[in-house]
């Protein structure tokens, strides 16, 4: 299927509600910056950045007028010491912005920032963005139902997120997926289930290969592989339950072929399963948190009417589920689609546990 049929044109970009931003307030999210996303567009010009091989990276490299350097690399200075320290001006005296880029591809048009320690040359990224509510939920839900946590800050209009470190999944497929070991692909490959499994559950939408990150992990004497979402934009928006299936992308094809060359049917029923109760399991452990989230999300209109029927009608088909019909907003499926996992996780848990009990009895 190609990607004009499977994925729309162009998806909007939803404000902040009310209670988003009550939301955000709450659990320290939001923060006066001293830089605005509008701000760093004032560049007097920019040069492609191109990557080893000499091809184009869809990143440019932008610089100022000499009048408005300095105060714009103050102020990253001091969104980096919000970002990672404690917010004072200390550290200034030993941190350089040693690039802003500027990606011309794709929604989100973020900045990239290069921030470099001067002492010991050790550096690190963020990415300033214009603020979009789908992409605020889904890096909520990533840091609450995923194994990692993010670190991302609103202020108005601008959005903070930081830089998700790992081998962008193009990137790790076409140079370094041929060279691992037999071992390697069967645990990449489990992942990619896991990984699959996650995205559909959640609602994260759009991972093509570019869009996630792979992390090795060494562990004792071999590595650990781990895929990570670095791009969110595509939070529950979409109305193909396909676009929330990395699986159905044609840039993860060869990742689906090496499911299929290394994993027989049952283990990859048994791998689902296992993130399936891992997922509920967080979503039972968040608490309140996820509920005010998922609470600001129902109300919320971050997707269109066409969307909203056809994903929960597809939905209803694939767990019979009536309560599906009757969602009005895509946060009331988004709602419904996590309260199914969390239910059949807990019957399934009630049911073993009263199987126990007619044992020992």
């Amino acid at each position: 299927m190609s990607e004009e049929r499977l994925m729309s044109k162009k998806k909007p970009t939803y404000p902040v509600s009310s209670k988003l931003d009550a939301y955000l307030d709450n659990y320290n999210r939001k923060i006066e910056i001293p830089i605005f996303y509008e701000d760093l567009l004032r560049f007097a010009g920019s040069v492609v950045v191109y990557d080893a091989d000499e091809e184009d990276t869809l990143w440019v490299r932008v610089y100022y007028s000499d009048s408005e350097r300095q105060e714009i690399d103050l102020s990253l200075k001091k969104v980096y010491s919000i970002l990672h320290s404690d917010g004072s001006d200390h550290i200034f005296q030993y941190l350089n912005v040693d690039a802003v880029d500027y990606c011309t591809f794709g929604n989100s048009k973020p900045f990239r920032i290069r921030v470099r320690n001067v002492l010991n040359d050790n550096f690190t990224y963020f990415y300033v963005k214009k603020t979009d509510a789908s992409r605020i939920y889904g890096l909520e839900l990533e840091h609450m139902l995923s194994p990692y946590n993010l670190n991302f800050l609103v202020c108005k209009d601008t959005l903070i997120e930081e830089h998700i470190a790992g081998i962008p999944g193009d990137v790790f497929i076409k140079d370094m997926l041929p060279n691992c070991t037999e071992s390697e692909k069967s645990q990449l490959a489990k992942e990619f289930v896991k990984f699959n499994e996650r995205c559909m559950i959640r609602l994260l939408g759009d991972m093509r290969s570019y869009n996630y990150v792979i992390v090795p992990v060494h562990d004792f004497d071999h590595v650990v592989y781990r895929i990570r979402a670095i791009d969110f934009d595509q939070q529950c928006f979409e109305g193909k339950l396909k676009v929330y299936r990395p699986q159905f992308f044609k840039e993860n094809f060869i990742m689906v072929e090496l499911v299929r060359n290394k994993l027989q049917n049952d283990s990859v029923d048994q791998y689902k399963i296992e993130e399936r109760s891992i997922v509920a399991k967080r979503i039972i452990s968040s608490g309140n948190r996820i509920k005010r989230l998922l609470n600001s999300a129902k109300a919320d209109d971050i997707s269109l009417p066409e969307n909203i029927e056809q994903l929960k009608a597809e939905i209803y088909d694939l767990t019979l589920d009536m309560d599906f019909k009757k969602c009005k907003t895509m946060g009331q499926v988004l709602n419904l689609a996590l309260d199914f996992v969390k239910r059949n996780y807990q019957d399934v848990s009630m049911k073993q546990i009263l199987e126990k009990k007619i044992r020992i009895s």
